[in-house]
C-alpha cells in the first residue's frame, strides 16, 4: 500500500480550512510592494564617507601584503636559482 493511494479526509478539510488562499497571498505581495514605494529613502552621507574610508584602507592593505607576497616569493625563487 503506497502512502500516495492512502486517503486522509480529516487532513484534506484541516488543509482547505487553513487559511493559506493563494489568491489573498498574491494580492498582498502586490500590496506591499505598492507601500514600499511611497516611502522615501533617507541616507545619511557620514555613514557613506566613512564605508569609502575603510574600504580604501583594506584595499590597500591587500595591496601591500600582496606585493610583501610577491616580493618574498621573488626573493626565495631567485635564491633557489642561484
Amino acid at each position: 500500500m503506497k502512502f500516495a493511494n492512502i486517503s486522509f479526509s480529516w487532513f484534506n478539510t484541516l488543509m482547505k480550512n487553513s487559511g493559506f488562499n493563494v489568491k489573498e497571498k498574491l494580492i498582498e505581495k502586490y500590496l506591499v510592494k505598492d507601500n514600499i514605494k511611497n516611502q522615501s529613502k533617507s541616507t545619511n552621507i557620514n555613514v557613506l564617507l566613512n564605508r569609502v574610508r575603510t574600504e580604501k584602507k583594506n584595499e590597500s592593505m591587500r595591496k601591500l601584503y600582496f606585493s610583501a607576497v610577491a616580493s618574498t616569493g621573488l626573493v626565495l625563487f631567485g635564491l633557489l636559482i642561484f
